[in-house]
């Protein structure tokens, strides 16, 4: 039997935007959530940019899986291309994720990766150039303080610690 799965690392898991018959825990090796991919519309503007998650390669993230129903397959993969290829700066990928809890098993589901060869793409950026971007970034769906503030607050609602998150979290404080 075929699902169909989304995995989400960041404002999807809180905020998905389509039906979902299924929302588990779960894990993607292979993959990072990370601060590193300048935000021009979102989260900031091409003149003062914000940045937002990818996930990068190596590593492993903990977020949410959602299985879709057939039914609704077609529109949700539909409003995902909408959302997350809007320049392109995402790779969407398939690929295996482990759900956790009770009937925890592997499932292939459809995420979004960091295009690394991407003008947006940030790579790995120092605490201060993070908060340079962060505090900077203001665009169309908000301040990217809020962005990250947000992510930080139900990432722990999940019981999701992500330790570079939560020291920026910190540093926007002092």
């Amino acid at each position: 039997m075929h699902e169909n799965w989304v995995f989400g690392y960041g404002s999807l898991m809180w905020n998905p935007g389509f039906r979902f018959a299924e929302r588990r825990r779960a894990v993607i090796h292979g993959y990072h959530r990370s601060l590193c991919m300048l935000s021009h519309m979102y989260r900031g503007t091409p003149d003062r940019p914000g940045l937002v998650l990818g996930l990068d390669s190596g590593g492993a993230c903990h977020g949410i899986a959602f299985r879709v129903a057939d039914a609704d397959w077609a529109e949700t993969r539909a409003y995902l291309h909408a959302r997350e290829q809007v320049t392109y700066m995402y790779q969407e990928l398939v690929k295996p994720v482990r759900l956790i809890g009770n009937d925890a098993r592997k499932v292939t589901a459809l995420f979004y990766g960091v295009n690394r060869t991407h003008r947006q793409y940030a790579g790995h950026l120092s605490l201060a150039d993070q908060l340079h971007y962060v505090r900077q970034g203001h665009g169309q769906s908000g301040s990217c303080v809020d962005y990250v503030q947000s992510t930080v607050r139900h990432l722990r609602e999940e019981g999701i610690r992500d330790h570079p998150l939560e020291k920026l979290v910190h540093a926007l404080r002092i």
